[in-house]
């Protein structure tokens, strides 16, 4: 998969691009990103890529055109990496509080994607009309204010790369994440069998495959009743999981 980052501070990167999974993947070859400033698309001295914004107002307002050169830059390396050039194969993104949440949902579907183009925000914000005419999607970590878009910009990679085929070490670690089923990851214990006077639960080391499957599922009901009570309003079980609610909700009684 492909992307290109828009950002002016594309040092930031190398966090996701050289270390871990995300970096591993970039090594091998199942990732490509590229960060592009676009302070190399402005004409001036000082490389602006800032004014203040029309009706006054505290702050500074990204300007379009530096941006807009950008983008069509960041276009023209996906495309010849391969990418389809539309909304449907390499959106244009921008990191914003007023997107729509990023979900483990909005994730698997954009590992669906030729590549994405990140438009990270600073100050205030983007001149409007540069939004209307190039992006495409909005996306948000949640409700609250972070000082620029680099952040939420390598959160959405890392949680994209990770879901690719073959990236992670062993597939079956991303399928049991929190969220994944629609509820919270259960407990997890190693070595040693005893810290801090507490134990590994029993059932885990019994070999009984079913048996741990069955605890985890409890476990991951117990955790989601109690710290998002939102997500287990919105859950609807499997057939075998349907057996093990109704297994449990007689052993409570």
């Amino acid at each position: 998969m492909y992307f290109a980052v828009i950002s002016i501070f594309p040092e930031m990167f190398a966090s996701i691009r050289d270390f871990g999974i995300t970096g591993r993947a970039v090594t091998q070859e199942q990732v490509t990103i590229e960060c592009i400033n676009p302070r190399d698309y402005t004409t001036d001295n000082y490389r602006r890529i800032d004014e203040r914004p029309y009706g006054g107002g505290p702050g500074m307002v990204m300007m379009a055109e530096p941006l807009a050169q950008a983008i069509e830059d960041a276009k023209s390396r996906a495309s010849q990496r391969g990418c389809r050039i539309d909304k449907a194969h390499c959106p244009v993104i921008y990191m914003s509080p007023q997107g729509q949440r990023l979900t483990e949902s909005s994730v698997v579907d954009m590992t669906q994607y030729d590549g994405m183009i990140l438009l990270c925000g600073r100050y205030e914000g983007i001149d409007e009309r540069l939004l209307a005419e190039y992006v495409d999607m909005e996306v948000s970590l949640g409700d609250y204010v972070l000082t620029g878009g680099e952040l939420p910009a390598m959160v959405l990679m890392d949680s994209v790369i990770r879901r690719l085929p073959d990236v992670m070490g062993d597939d079956q670690s991303a399928q049991q994440d929190s969220f994944v089923d629609g509820l919270l990851d259960c407990p997890h214990y190693t070595k040693p069998h005893e810290f801090a006077g507490m134990s590994v639960p029993e059932v885990l080391l019994s070999g009984h495959h079913a048996n741990i499957a069955k605890w985890r599922f409890e476990q991951q009901v117990t955790r989601t009743k109690e710290r998002r009570p939102d997500l287990w309003q919105a859950f609807t079980p499997t057939a075998q999981q349907a057996k093990w609610l109704k297994a449990l909700a007689k052993s409570d009684r």
